[in-house]
């Protein structure tokens, strides 16, 4: 399972961005996508989630202001973003996994990152 995310780029706060992230490969086992985020010096961390066989799950930053969709095959996962902050300004990577599950860093499989930088 090979993902690829896009979408990122620079924002203006107050601003939205929508990452997409394509999945190729056997996605016929997934359980579990996801989106996480590293900022300069942090680690990386979750966003939000969503699992078999549609609940989501939003860390308490995300909730209110993003919005996780995923494809019924799998094929996609994309995160909406509104309302973005300076603080959201991060590399965002997608992943997904074959149990409905993630660690706090991750998922079984992850794609390469996508920049978003917000400022003022």
């Amino acid at each position: 399972v090979q993902l690829q995310a896009s979408g990122g780029g620079s924002v203006q706060t107050g601003g939205s961005l929508k990452l997409s992230c394509d999945v190729h490969g056997n996605t016929f086992d997934i359980k579990g996508m996801g989106w996480f985020r590293q900022a300069p010096g942090k680690q990386r961390e979750l966003v939000a989630a969503v699992t078999d066989p549609w609940s989501t799950y939003y860390t308490n930053f995300a909730r209110d202001r993003f919005t996780i969709s995923r494809a019924n095959d799998k094929k996609w996962v994309a995160l909406q973003m509104n309302g973005l902050k300076s603080e959201d300004t991060a590399v965002y990577y997608c992943g997904a996994d074959l149990v409905g599950s993630w660690t706090p860093t991750g998922m079984r499989f992850m794609g390469k990152g996508t920049q978003v930088t917000v400022s003022s």
